[in-house]
């Protein structure tokens, strides 16, 4: 009997310090503890990526200024997008991956959608119930980089007929063009493993277009002759959403964290630093309408 007790104090003392190393921590915590913990997406230019050991990025760049802010020692959990957001907060925010059982204090490029947060499965419980989704700080679409040596006005879709056009594969961009307006442009779009592979190909005359976020396309596009690679301005016909707010999340518990991370934020957006971060990483900026602004 004596050893069934040790075994049971064995075991719960086990499941204690295993539990404790997946709780996201409170404001207090974070303040007392001296330290931030902040979730950024891995090889994801221009936001967060690692060149030489050293973090670079838009989202980098952010973390950096919240962390001074709340003067605290920043960390990073480089993470790798699984299949779906759900997947990604629940890993990396409130429950954590099998084979890594830490958590993150802070995400960041986490949807901003009142919508998207109140989503309800199929017995009609919440299904973003452990985390407290926030601070929107940038407004994403899709763009069209092409070569005007090769097309002279990117107006409509519809020349996509006749020109290649690059995107990367298991993207939104891929599922569009291979399937809108009866599968038209699908002999003429080509699928790249990234997004940056399918601008080398462009450079390189193998296509004459890319389809991708503006955000990247127009961080690389910064690359290329901007008199030979321009910027489109067609709309994305039978597209759906045409443009999203990307924000932060933190674990619902957690609110206090969320409150004083969204101050620090709007501060950045109305006084023209997060538009100056998106301008050095040479990324087309647009405020989210929640702060009532215009860019800068």
């Amino acid at each position: 009997m004596k050893n069934k007790f040790y075994y049971l104090f064995l075991w719960l003392s086990c499941c204690s310090l295993f539990c404790s190393t997946t709780f996201a921590r409170s404001y207090d915590d974070i303040i007392e503890s001296n330290e931030i913990t902040v979730a950024v997406y891995s090889d994801f230019i221009p936001f967060s990526y690692q060149e030489n050991g050293e973090a670079k990025g838009i989202d980098i760049e952010v973390a950096k200024h919240i962390a001074k802010q709340l003067g605290v020692t920043l960390h990073f959990r480089w993470v790798t997008a699984d299949e779906n957001v759900e997947d990604d907060l629940r890993n990396n925010l409130w429950k954590g991956h099998f084979l890594k059982r830490s958590v993150a204090d802070l995400m960041l490029r986490v949807p901003y959608d009142k919508a998207y947060s109140e989503l309800r499965d199929d017995i009609g419980e919440r299904v973003h119930e452990q985390v407290h989704m926030f601070a929107p700080y940038h407004t994403e679409s899709w763009k069209i980089v092409f070569n005007a040596k090769k097309i002279d006005d990117v107006s409509t879709m519809a020349v996509f007929q006749y020109h290649d056009i690059g995107v990367e594969v298991d993207s939104i961009p891929q599922f569009y063009l291979l399937s809108v307006f009866n599968g038209r442009m699908r002999n003429k779009t080509k699928q790249f493993p990234s997004l940056a592979l399918a601008i080398s190909a462009m450079s390189e005359q193998k296509i004459d277009a890319v389809m991708g976020l503006r955000s990247q396309v127009s961080h690389y596009q910064h690359q290329l002759d901007s008199s030979t690679y321009q910027l489109a301005t067609n709309a994305f016909p039978m597209l759906g959403k045409q443009q999203w707010d990307i924000g932060m999340a933190v674990k619902s518990d957690y609110r206090q964290l969320g409150y004083a991370i969204a101050d620090i934020v709007e501060a950045m957006v109305s006084q023209g630093q997060m538009k100056k971060i998106f301008d050095q990483h040479h990324a087309v900026y647009q405020t989210p309408n929640l702060y009532s602004v215009s860019d800068k």
